[in-house]
This record gives C-alpha cells, structure tokens and sequence, in this order.
C-alpha cells in the first residue's frame, strides 16, 4: 500500500431474517368467478403469535390455504401476488419444503386423524419425508411430550377425548418440525380445563403462531398482535388489546366480545 493510503472501510452488512410469512398483493379468485383475496399484505416475524380475525366469509381460510399451497399454487382459480415463508417462494417447485414448513391444525381434529393409533398418526408425515425405526419413533414421542400426550402414543385416537385429539393433531404438524404453526379455531368446543392446558402448550412452542380465531378472549390470551380482515382485505393490524377495545371497528366489521369482558383490564398479556 502506497505511503499516506488508508487501507479501505470495510463495509459490514447485517442480513436480516426473512419474515415467517410474507404476503404480497395476494389476490384469488375460485373458479366460479367469486373473488375473495383483493391485494393482501401482511408480514410476520419469526417467533410473532399472530390472531387472525375477522367475520365469516372474510377471506380468512382462504388467505391460510394459501400459506402451504393448498390454494394457489396447485390448485384451480384466478390469483396474482406472491406468498414467501421463510424467503421460500410458495410455488408448485417448493411445495415439499414449503409444507414442512407450514403446519395447518384443522378445526377437526378428526380430519387429521385417520390412521389405527397416535403413533401411527404423528409419525405419517415423518415417514413421509423418509424417517424409519428408532429415528420416527424418537420424533412422534418427541412431538407428543410436546403436547403432553406421551402416554397415548400406542392408543387408538377415537379412544380419546376431543381436547386429547386436538393436542394429538397438534402433535401431527410439530412432528414435521415446522417453522409456522396455523391453528383454526383451535379453542372450539374445548372444555375451559382443556382450553387453558391448550393454551399453555401453544405459548410454550418455539415456533411461529398464526391463529384464525373467532374466540376473541382467547386471541386476547394468546396473541400480543391481531390482524383483522373482512371482505378480502386487511382493515387492520396492531396490538390486540387496543383492537379489541376499539369498540367502532368491532361494531363495523361485526365482532362481539363476551358480555361484561374488557379487554383493557386483562392483566398477564403477552409481549
């Protein structure tokens, strides 16, 4: 180096994480021509519990289909925007490592339920993905301690109560090791016992939450950020407890709180 040079300024990047979920300018239509998706956009950080509410028909389920290619990517109808999780494009190339990914817990837990024991139903879509002997049985217990199902692994599921069936399609999903957890109406027809056991398992999950829920308590207990859409769009986003006490967008977008419940005098909240 030439006398009186300095040597030159390093430049010192900082890559930021990709967001968990990342909507751009999504739009679908179904094949009958009924649009439901007009120009959504909406990121979540990795680790955010994020409720989503809205009233029925709002475009909700559909938004979340989109997620793990369920609609979208391989199916009929019209849509544009783009959908990324994990920086991973949602698109037809992707799908397996997106659906690893993405995990959907139905409202049902008996739509996910369908094999002859708990052990065979958490380890179908690890054996999937080519795990065999002490390795799958390693991943269903680990995803059923998750879960507290541990002892039922050798049971039938329809042995089972419904609240046991829902943390056994729970464990369904986590047995993938997925990133993104998206759970509809995870706290319908649960018991208050099995509601709050429930709720303790999904706040101590180290993965991202995505919740469609009309237990508008339950995303108060759970989700320290709420999005709110209603015919498509997203009408608003921010901090649950100041959307739940915003009493006009409430009435306008037709959610109703429990009688007597003040969402501003719950202590405990998430952060």
């Amino acid at each position: 180096m030439s006398p009186g040079r300095s040597a030159p300024a390093r430049s010192e990047t900082t890559t930021e994480p990709a967001p968990a979920i990342a909507a751009e300018r999504l739009a679908f239509a179904y094949p009958d021509g009924r649009q439901t998706l007009f120009g959504v956009d909406l990121t979540i950080a990795a680790g955010e519990r994020v409720a989503l509410l809205g009233p029925n028909g709002a475009g909700k389920t559909t938004f979340v289909l989109h997620l793990n290619g369920i609609l979208g990517a391989v199916t009929g109808g019209t849509g544009s925007g783009a959908v990324r999780i994990g920086g991973l494009p949602v698109e037809r190339a992707n799908l397996q490592e997106v659906r690893r990914r993405v995990g959907l817990v139905f409202q049902d837990p008996d739509d996910q339920l369908f094999m002859p024991t708990v052990a065979d139903d958490v380890g179908f879509g690890p054996a999937n993905l080519g795990l065999r002997g002490d390795e799958l049985r390693a991943r269903v217990l680990e995803a059923l301690d998750q879960v507290g199902m541990a002892q039922f692994v050798d049971r039938p599921p329809h042995h089972l109560s419904f609240g046991q069936r829902r943390r056994v399609a729970v464990a369904t999903v986590l047995a993938m090791r997925p990133q993104v957890l998206v759970l509809d109406e995870p706290s319908s027809n649960l018991d208050p016992a099995s509601r709050r056991e429930l709720a303790d398992i999904l706040t101590g999950l180290d993965v991202t939450v995505l919740m469609v829920t009309h237990d508008l308590p339950y995303a108060l207990q759970l989700c320290s950020r709420a999005v709110l859409m209603d015919e498509g769009r997203i009408v608003a986003d921010g901090a649950t407890r100041e959307l739940l006490a915003d009493r006009e967008l409430m009435d306008a977008h037709r959610l109703e709180l429990p009688y007597g419940f003040d969402p501003l005098s719950v202590p405990g909240l998430p952060s």
